[in-house]
């Protein structure tokens, strides 16, 4: 496992982190990827610190809870040997507050999960520009830090536009946006120039597109009544189910890798990106993933392919 380090904020991250929606499972009504049992889920978390992964992403959001009492289970005992980053700011509605009394109860609910006192980064979780560009808000997220509450914050964005604007307008030195073969919004946009300039770090999430990038699913795949992919039309389904047959000539000559290897390791092949969070539920996701590290980043010429294949196609329908 290769380590990256965040940004400026001194935290030393793995290049494979570990993205924990998926273990809030079902928890108290919540939507992610169906019902997990906490005995796999506590299994794959450790399975991921044996296979040298130190990051874990959460929120209060994930299972209302849910997934941050699974990682208390898992690390409490050795909680100085890993960074874990929380999330604030989102309602059990799936509306919104970012006011700074809202956003103190909800870190404090967040580290009596997790049973510590600290969490090394917390993001604001999708933020309007409105809320980012909030001075009372970023003077609230300081005194988390010199509290002791937090070693770092930054924002988990909605959109790589708006990570844009967080680093370049606003000096946030972490961002979390979306990146993948079928997502380049983060390079487009201008996101990760910003990010050279600034010392800032980007944390890709949904590096698999939802699963769709490891070749396991079709658009006729049936998922739990509980799982978000049944939200989005049989059409953008079908759509990132074929995405990766398109990008298998970038992949000739490469036995034994895996579709999601080569994802990951596309994501990871940009400096700029310090940890790529595919979400994982099994010992044997964790396996898989953690082994895209070893393999290291992708040739220029695959990069150049990749990129001609991206600008060919349209992987979002109504795009």
């Amino acid at each position: 496992m290769r380590y990256r380090t965040l940004g400026a904020t001194g935290l030393r991250v793995s290049e494979v982190g570990f993205g924990t929606w998926g273990l809030g499972g079902a928890a108290n009504g919540a939507v992610a990827y169906g019902p997990t049992h906490d005995s796999q889920s506590v299994a794959a978390l450790q399975a991921a610190r044996d296979r040298g992964i130190n990051f874990f992403d959460t929120a209060d959001f994930y299972g209302f809870g849910h997934s941050e009492e699974v990682l208390a289970a898992a690390f409490g005992g050795v909680r100085g040997e890993v960074v874990i980053a929380s999330k604030g700011g989102m309602l059990a509605d799936g509306s919104q507050d970012f006011s700074p009394r809202h956003l103190r109860s909800a870190l404090e609910g967040s580290l009596r999960r997790l049973r510590t006192d600290y969490v090394d980064l917390y993001q604001l979780h999708s933020p309007s520009l409105e809320a980012m560009r909030s001075d009372e808000l970023r003077r609230e997220l300081e005194r988390f830090r010199v509290e002791g509450k937090v070693r770092a914050f930054g924002i988990s964005a909605r959109s790589p536009e708006d990570a844009l604007v967080a680093v370049a307008d606003l000096g946030f030195k972490c961002v979390q946006a979306n990146f993948s073969l079928v997502d380049q919004r983060a390079l487009e946009c201008g996101l990760f120039e910003a990010c050279r300039l600034a010392r800032a770090a980007v944390i890709a999430r949904t590096p698999l597109c939802f699963g769709f990038l490891t070749g396991r699913y079709s658009a006729a795949t049936p998922f739990d009544p509980n799982d978000h992919r049944n939200r989005w039309s049989p059409e953008q389904r079908e759509r990132w189910a074929a995405a990766m047959g398109l990008f298998v000539t970038a992949m000739a000559n490469r036995p034994g890798e895996t579709p999601a290897q080569f994802a990951l390791r596309f994501c990871l092949s940009h400096a700029e990106v310090a940890s790529a969070i595919p979400g994982m539920l099994t010992p044997g996701h964790v396996q898989e993933n953690a082994t895209a590290s070893d393999l290291g980043p992708l040739a220029p010429g695959e990069i150049t392919r990749i990129a001609a294949v991206y600008r060919q196609h349209s992987f979002f329908v109504g795009a």
